[in-house]
């Protein structure tokens, strides 16, 4: 095995820049894979951290009749879980209304919460420290959208219990900065103790937060979904994102192995009377077939040893400062931050050069079967097989 790697060596360097080609292209694959693999694993990780620490907490108690995708079946979607307060359930109630700020007339999502709630990151403290009748607490883009400030007071209208329109001021209190865009996008949050006076519902929620480890229990009709149920949909984008990124990664390791192939192809056709003088020396086809594997699957090494002098300044430094978003990714409906910093596990790594070194041995070995079989005496011969 060292005779192969040692000539393997020799030959590689020996074919000067066609080598290099090959092992720029691949390296270029391998950093490429990581770098963006790593980009997605940053997003799904800081994606999954702040919905969990400003939505879900430790999972979700929904009404029976809460569909979170239909905004119609909010009107009958409440009831009172007994033993809430026992078991850490924070309870939400969420109705729909209108708000008119500067004469328009905008559709929104009412949610009261309990003030003293620790579960979730939103700034229910300063609902309870105002003084004003009816405080709010909007997020950055709600308010950019309506264009209301820290002070503001709007006019907004929702249905109580019997189905009757009412009106009232709401003050907002505070504009929360938050990258989940299901609590921030058309939302209102005032204190549930305010919004049960307001409809008549006391006691009622839409849907509970769990603040332990625990699934609620005698749930009666209730539907419990944990932390993986409420993250699937992120999940399902994630792997979604994956498979199609995965295209231009592997268009590129493509053209790097059908360069490793062709080489192979042309080596085995003019070094025919290298490869009859090494079995004429006593070397099995089979050796010979493995001097020639190892000499295709070396540019893989030489490709992630190249990868790593470039790679590894590069992903230590993005990892550090981050790759912003655009504005825009910021309205997309999911939770993106400003900056998304990648995330190179030890399993991405170790799977990377795995991939690498495998695929360019398989393609290396395939050409150099012909050599079994080739007549030594002809290829000594330099006759054409």
């Amino acid at each position: 095995m060292k005779l192969a790697f040692q000539l393997a060596y020799r030959n590689l360097i020996g074919a000067g820049l066609r080598t290099w080609l090959t092992v720029s292209v691949l390296s270029f694959a391998f950093v490429v894979i990581i770098f963006y693999n790593g980009l997605l694993d940053g997003w799904n990780e800081q994606a999954k951290r702040d919905t969990i620490a400003w939505e879900y907490g430790k999972g979700q108690l929904l009404h029976p009749n809460y569909n979170p995708y239909d905004p119609f079946s909010l009107q009958d979607a409440h009831g009172v879980f007994p033993n809430a307060e026992k078991q850490n359930l924070v309870p939400v109630l969420i109705r729909s209304t209108s708000l008119y700020p500067q004469g328009r007339m905008i559709g929104a999502m009412l949610k009261g919460i309990d003030v003293n709630q620790h579960i979730l990151k939103l700034p229910t403290q300063r609902l309870k420290e105002s003084t004003a009748p009816v405080p709010a607490i909007i997020g950055k883009r709600m308010a950019a959208s309506t264009k209301l400030k820290v002070g503001d007071e709007v006019l907004i209208r929702w249905r109580d219990k019997n189905g009757t329109f009412d009106a009232s001021n709401i003050t907002i209190v505070e504009i929360f900065d938050c990258n989940v865009p299901t609590v921030d996008m058309g939302q209102i949050w005032i204190s549930i103790d305010k919004l049960w006076n307001m409809t008549g519902l006391q006691n009622h929620a839409t849907i509970y937060i769990n603040g332990t480890s625990a699934s609620p229990t005698d749930m009666a009709g209730w539907k419990f979904k944990s932390q993986t149920d409420l993250l699937k949909d992120i999940t399902d984008i994630i792997a979604m994102k994956r498979v199609s990124g995965s295209i231009m990664y592997l268009l590129f390791l493509a053209i790097a192995l059908l360069a490793i192939f062709d080489t192979q192809v042309l080596s085995v056709f003019r070094r025919q009377r290298e490869i009859g003088t090494y079995i004429s020396l006593g070397m099995t086809r089979a050796q010979v077939v493995g001097i020639f594997t190892v000499e295709g699957s070396m540019n893989s090494l030489l490709a992630t040893t190249l990868g790593c002098i470039y790679g590894i300044p590069l992903f230590i430094y993005i990892s550090y400062t981050g790759i912003p978003m655009t504005k825009a990714s910021q309205n997309i409906g999911l939770a993106v931050a400003e900056r998304i910093f990648p995330v190179y596990g030890v399993g991405l790594i170790l799977g990377t050069i795995l991939l690498v070194v495998l695929s360019s041995t398989i393609v290396s070995f395939l050409p150099s079967r012909k050599i079994a079989t080739m007549n030594p005496v002809d290829a000594l011969k330099g006759k054409v097989q």
